[in-house]
């Protein structure tokens, strides 16, 4: 059993907040182990094609697997406290840059150390050890964010805001104590501390932290709690309702990511150039330039270079993908 220990301070600064670096880890871990969302489907080929860029696989490398019990909780930093911004992503990736060194060495070396089933790659500790890695996870996070989940964030934004407005209506009605009581089947509220059913025993003392609850869609439907960071105590649990009115066809849309990428995708049966796609879509040249660029990675698109002009065409494969969709 797994406990932490809160006062009346504890509570009183407990919150509700989404967390796109959590979503954006969960699924990660999802692509590199292969894994399937039971709403969302496969990551797919745009998600696997990011896995071959150096920082995104350091990313994958701090990652738990194979029964390893430990996520380094700086890969997913607490969000603020103005969740309704637009640049949350930005300021969690920021916070990832900034993390000490010493804060990093512990969570990298010593925790991993304890909880995994497995040492650390010895490149991945000299990496560690350059002062070098908080940059590379942070570019590695945010690589993997652009490529897979920026577009898709409304929608998963959404179904978390649910959530949210479900969690705040209840601590309304009956108290904050019976939110905590209801995230999950394990876990309960005894009115002084917090309890999570483990196979194994440890207690922590969070008095006068932070509390934040951070509903999570991509990592379900596990429970997480940050302890490590001074300061802080954040809890990652199950948002209820995905998938409850959801057509089960967009496991597939997930496949390509994003209405602009499916636009594109849709207009390239014929070969057309970069020039021509933004005149037909009302995307700028730069927006459809990425996004085929991630196509291309993917290996979705085809590219020809045709005189002054390079013509991109998509594939069978992303072809059925359009047909699986529809």
């Amino acid at each position: 059993m797994l406990t932490l220990r809160v006062d009346a301070n504890t509570v009183s600064r407990t919150r509700l907040a989404p967390s796109p670096a959590s979503e954006a880890v969960a699924w990660l871990r999802l692509t590199a182990a292969s894994g399937r969302h039971p709403v969302f489907g496969d990551p797919g080929p745009l998600a696997r094609a990011s896995l071959a860029h150096p920082d995104v696989a350091l990313l994958v490398d701090l990652l738990p697997r194979n029964g390893d019990t430990y996520r380094p909780d700086l890969l997913t930093p607490q969000p603020g406290t103005d969740a309704q911004r637009r640049d949350l992503i930005d300021e969690q990736i920021a916070h990832i840059e900034a993390v000490a060194q010493d804060d990093l060495e512990t969570q990298v070396f010593t925790h991993t150390r304890t909880h995994w089933n497995r040492p650390l790659r010895a490149t991945t500790r000299r990496i560690a050890e350059s002062g070098q890695m908080q940059r590379r996870l942070a570019n590695g996070l945010a690589r993997f964010w652009r490529d897979t989940l920026a577009e898709g964030w409304p929608e998963l934004r959404s179904i978390i805001n649910q959530d949210i407005a479900h969690r705040a209506a209840a601590g309304a009605t009956h108290g904050v104590g019976r939110t905590l009581g209801t995230l999950h089947p394990d876990m309960a509220w005894t009115g002084h501390a917090i309890t999570l059913a483990k196979p194994w025993d440890a207690e922590f003392d969070v008095v006068g932290r932070d509390l934040v609850l951070i509903p999570s869609v991509l990592g379900r439907p596990a429970v997480i709690i940050q302890v490590d960071t001074p300061g802080q105590c954040v809890f990652h649990y199950p948002a209820q309702r995905i998938g409850a009115d959801r057509d089960r066809r967009s496991g597939k849309i997930a496949q390509v990511v994003g209405n602009a990428r499916a636009a594109l995708l849709a207009d390239l049966e014929t070969a057309r150039s970069t020039a021509e796609l933004a005149a037909r879509t009302g995307y700028t040249p730069g927006t459809v330039s990425y996004h085929l660029s991630a196509l291309h990675r993917a290996r979705l698109v085809t590219k020809v270079r045709d005189g002054r002009y390079v013509l991109y065409q998509r594939t069978a494969h992303a072809a059925g993908l359009l047909e699986e969709a529809h």
